[in-house]
């Protein structure tokens, strides 16, 4: 192997922050877009929990969460510094309460959330944290300064996902600051080069999907 392989998503928020941080460290992976209905084996082989992002690295390691896989890729190189502007407590309130509320949001059959009521219940616990987002944002553009740097690209792709679901009850949110804050990342060149659409990867016998992810400036 002569350089990582990353098992993505590329609609799933934990992958796209996994692909923010090895593209803006212009780290190089042969990215294998995974179709989640027939998972390679390939794949479980190295992390039996069978969920993206998966990266294995050129020495053989094994890195399945996110979260590490961001870390790994910026200390290797972190041209924009964005591990200056990391809170990893902002970080588990989006990946624990804020993500607990968004699934059921979302998806309320598939979490148990049967009644329209439940379902609020958790649309409006996941818009408390948007708006202590939009207060965190008043003094500045972005959650940890005037630059984007982790916390921002950890965070953005399930604030992205919750917006989604109704796009038309989210605009009338009185949200200004964290309205630019997503468009202003989702209009970047960044998230265009990580978004990109590859066809979903097969074992050997076809070829393989490589790309280059380079650093992006937008």
């Amino acid at each position: 192997m002569t350089v990582p392989i990353l098992y993505s998503f590329r609609r799933c928020p934990y992958a796209m922050r996994a692909r923010l941080a090895l593209a803006i460290s212009a780290t190089q992976v042969e990215l294998r877009e995974v179709r989640l209905s027939a998972k390679p084996e390939a794949m479980l082989a190295a992390s039996p929990k069978g969920t993206v992002p998966v990266l294995v690295a050129a020495d053989g390691r094994v890195i399945d969460q996110s979260i590490d896989i961001m870390r790994w890729a910026l200390a290797r190189h972190d041209p924009e510094g964005w591990l200056d502007r990391d809170d990893p407590a902002l970080i588990a309130a989006n990946d624990g309460p804020f993500k607990h509320d968004l699934d059921r949001y979302k998806y309320p059959g598939r979490h148990g959330v049967d009644a329209e009521g439940a379902a609020e219940t958790h649309r409006a616990g996941g818009l408390a944290f948007l708006h202590a987002l939009d207060d965190r944002l008043t003094g500045s553009p972005h959650l940890c300064g005037a630059r984007r740097g982790l916390a921002d690209a950890a965070v953005i792709p399930f604030v992205r996902q919750f917006a989604a679901v109704d796009p038309g009850w989210f605009e009338m949110q009185p949200l200004p600051r964290l309205k630019k804050w997503l468009s202003d990342y989702l209009a970047s060149d960044l998230f265009d080069a990580i978004m990109r659409r590859v066809a979903p990867w097969s074992p050997p016998q076809d070829d393989r999907q490589a790309i280059e992810t380079g650093g992006q400036s937008g």
